[in-house]
C-alpha cells in the first residue's frame, strides 16, 4: 500500500503538536517525571493487543493513543529527571529522527544514502579533530557505546592478533581494565571470545581511579600470568561517579610499553567542547581509540556513539567480510567494513543538525551549565546535616549518601510517586545515591526540594 500523503500529514501534525505540548509540560515539571504502571495492565491501558491484531488506527485515534504513550513514559525534559545518563534531547536531533523515519536511508553502503554517510564522514571529521587525531585518524558511528566499544576492542585484537579473525582468539590475549569500567567492556571481552577471566583489574585508588604509579606492576602481574595485553582502558569519566583518570600519564606508560590504550570517552569526551572543563580530557590524544556517545552529552536522542581510531587503518583491520552482493569494485566510501551494522540509520544527521542549530559553542556551554548544576547540588548537599559526599564533582555526576539507612529504600520512595528519578552506585563497596544532571530544565528549586525530600525519606527508613 502507498502511502496517503494527506493521511501522513495529518499524524505528522498530530504527533509533533502532541510532543511539543508533552515536552512543554515536561519541562515545566508539572507531572510526575516516570510512570512505572505493571506491563500488563500498562498493555492493557494502550490497547496494544487489539491495535496489533486488528489494526485500524485512524490520525484521531492515534492522537489518543500516544498522548497516553508519552504520559506512561519517562519524562527526560523534567527538571526532576536526575537519573540515567540519556540526553533531554534538543529539537534538531529530533528532526533528524523524523526525516529518517520516513526517508530511511541505512548508508552504511555509500549508494543506499550518500547524502546522510556524506553527513556523517563530516561529522566524523570534526569529532577526530576535537580529539586531536586529525586527518590521520578513522571513525564511524554506531547504535550506542557498548557496540561501539566492542568494536574498538575488535580493532585492538586485529592489532594484536592479525589472525583471530580466521583463526580464533589466541588464549592468552588480556584487557586491563579498572573494576570502575563500563559493563560493556567486560561484555565485549566475552563476545570477542577473550572470557570473563581474561579481563585483569587494574590497580585502583578508593573513588575506582587507575593508580598510575602501579601500571607497571599491573602489567608484571599480567605476563606472570602468561598473557599479553590486547588493550588498557580508561574512563573519561567512569559511569558510576563521573570522575576521570589520569589519561595523559596512562597514555604515556602505554605508549612507552606498547600497550593499546582505549578511552571510554563515551559520557566525558563532550566536555572537549567546554573551554572550562577541557582539562579533564588532557592526553585524550594519546589514545589508539576512543568512543564518544553523542546521546549523553551532545543531546542527540538515542542512539549516536562514535568509534574513533588514531590510526584509521586499525579500524579498517577490525572486520574482514565477504558478501558478493555487497562487496565489489570501489569501496572506498563504504562504512560497512567498520560496524557490525550493516543497515546503519542516519546517525550522523542527528549530531550535525545540532551542531548546525547550536554551534559548538553552544553544545559546549550545555555541557558547562549541566557540570554547574551538578556541583552546585554537591555544594547544597554538603551544607545540609545528614548529607556525605565522597568526592568533589568533575562533571555531571554526583554521589552521596544521606544517613546512616537503606539508600535504595530511600531511592524507592523518592520513585514511588514520580516526584524525581535518580539512580544508587557503590564506592569502594558502601551503597551510595546517584544523580546524573542532564535535563536543562534542572533548578535550584529542583535541587532543593529534592534534597528536602531525601531528608525526609532518610529519617522516616532509619526510624
Amino acid at each position: 500500500m502507498i502511502w496517503n500523503v494527506e493521511e501522513f500529514v495529518r499524524a505528522a501534525t498530530v504527533t509533533v503538536e502532541g510532543l511539543a505540548a508533552y515536552v512543554d509540560e515536561s519541562q515545566r515539571g508539572g507531572s510526575p517525571v516516570l510512570g512505572r504502571r505493571p506491563p500488563r495492565e500498562l498493555a492493557e491501558k494502550l490497547g496494544l493487543v487489539r491495535w496489533i491484531r486488528e489494526g485500524g488506527m485512524t490520525p484521531e485515534s492515534y492522537a489518543e493513543f500516544l498522548a497516553a504513550y508519552l504520559d506512561e513514559g519517562t519524562r527526560l525534559h523534567h527538571p526532576a529527571h536526575l537519573g540515567h545518563q540519556v540526553a533531554a534531547p534538543d529539537f534538531p536531533a529530533a528532526l533528524a529522527d523524523f526525516v529518517h523515519g520516513a526517508a530511511n536511508n541505512p548508508m552504511a553502503i555509500y549508494e543506499m544514502g550518500a547524502s546522510a554517510a556524506t553527513v556523517e564522514f563530516e561529522v566524523l571529521r570534526w569529532m577526530l579533530d576535537t580529539v586531536g587525531f586529525g586527518d590521520t585518524g578513522g571513525g564511524v558511528l554506531t547504535h550506542g557505546g557498548s557496540l561501539a566499544n566492542l568494536t574498538a576492542l575488535l580493532a585492538a585484537r586485529a592489532a594484536a592478533a592479525p589472525d583471530a579473525w580466521t583463526d580464533g582468539v589466541p588464549a592468552d590475549l588480556a584487557l586491563l581494565a579498572p573494576a570502575s569500567a563500563h559493563y560493556s567492556l567486560t561484555r565485549a571481552a566475552a563476545i570477542l571470545g577473550l572470557g570473563e577471566r581474561a579481563v585483569m583489574p587494574l590497580d585502583v585508588d578508593a573513588l575506582g581511579r587507575i593508580e598510575v604509579t602501579r601500571l607497571p606492576d599491573a602489567l608484571d602481574r599480567v605476563r606472570r600470568a602468561g598473557r599479553r595485553p590486547m588493550a588498557l582502558v580508561a574512563g573519561a569519566c567512569a559511569t558510576g561517579t563521573g570522575l576521570h583518570d589520569d589519561l595523559r600519564g596512562i597514555g604515556e606508560f602505554c605508549a612507552e610499553t606498547g600497550v593499546w590504550f582505549h578511552v571510554d570517552g563515551a559520557h566525558g569526551a563532550s566536555a572537549l567542547l567546554s573551554e572550562e572543563h577541557r582539562h579533564l580530557l588532557d592526553g585524550i590524544e594519546l589514545a589508539d581509540s576512543l568512543i564518544w556517545d553523542a546521546h549523553k552529552m551532545l543531546r542527540t536522542s538515542s542512539l549516536a556513539a562514535a568509534v574513533l581510531t588514531r590510526r584509521e587503518s586499525d579500524l579498517d583491520a577490525a572486520f574482514q567480510q565477504r558478501a558478493s552482493y555487497l562487496f565489489y569494485g570501489d569501496q572506498g566510501s563504504d562504512l560497512i567494513g567498520r560496524t557490525v551494522e550493516c543497515s546503519k540509520a542516519e546517525l550522523g544527521l542527528k549530531v550535525f543538525l545540532n551542531l548546525a542549530w547550536r554551534g559548538e559553542r553552544g553544545l559546549g556551554d550545555h555541557v558547562a551549565r549541566q557540570y554547574a548544576t551538578a556541583r552546585r547540588f554537591w555544594e547544597l548537599a554538603r551544607q545540609r546535616p545528614g548529607f556525605t559526599c565522597p568526592y568533589e564533582p568533575e562533571s555531571n555526576i554526583v554521589c552521596f549518601r544521606y544517613g546512616t539507612g537503606d539508600q535504595v529504600e530511600i531511592r524507592e520512595r523518592l520513585m514511588e510517586d514520580g516526584a524525581f528519578q535518580l539512580t544508587s552506585a557503590e564506592i569502594d563497596g558502601v551503597r551510595h545515591l546517584r544523580i546524573a544532571v542532564m535535563a536543562p530544565a534542572t533548578d535550584d528549586k529542583t535541587l532543593e526540594a529534592l534534597l528536602d525530600r531525601i531528608g525526609e525519606e532518610g529519617r522516616q527508613t532509619s526510624r
